[in-house]
């Protein structure tokens, strides 16, 4: 390996800080922010306990998250009554959810045993351009089911390397 690729290496909290520091929400606030706007787009408003029940959390962890988005931005909120998306929460929540929703179509086409679980896992470490090119890539496999069945029965019929079985 050369030197200047080594310098490019971190972990994955090294990232996850270093893309904090450049302003961007972490993953829990990007979950928080995905999760209003689902209730937001059900009841245009959200509330401290449905956010809590929903992501599995207590109330009072599922406050302070609130309290940080509304903070930064993204939501109006009045500690005991509705939670409001601001024109930046609703945009931002927009997104988050179509990345979610991107990644998640995208592991039901590979066959993922678990697509949810490995959306949640993996959503938050993507860029908007990598998840605009797998967005692209579901739309050939819908445009093409041809292609799709091809690499279904592609799966079906090679091996899985030892190291990558589970």
């Amino acid at each position: 390996m050369n030197n200047s690729s080594n310098s490019d290496f971190r972990t994955v909290r090294g990232y996850q800080l270093a893309n904090h520091q450049d302003g961007q929400l972490t993953p829990a606030l990007e979950d928080y922010l995905e999760m209003a706007y689902r209730l937001h787009l059900e009841n245009h408003y959200a509330r401290v306990g449905q956010l809590s029940e929903l992501l599995h959390v207590k109330p009072s962890s599922a406050s302070k998250m609130i309290s940080k988005l509304a903070a930064l931005g993204y939501l109006k909120y009045d500690r005991y009554e509705v939670i409001l998306l601001t024109e930046q929460g609703q945009t931002m929540g927009e997104y988050l959810l179509a990345r979610h929703r991107t990644i998640e179509t995208f592991l039901k086409l590979l066959g993922s045993s678990n697509p949810l679980e490995e959306t949640e896992l993996i959503e938050h470490t993507l860029s908007p351009s990598t998840v605009s090119d797998i967005d692209m890539l579901n739309r050939f496999f819908t445009d093409h089911p041809e292609i799709l069945r091809q690499f279904t029965e592609f799966q079906k019929t090679s091996d899985t390397p030892p190291a990558l079985e589970n």
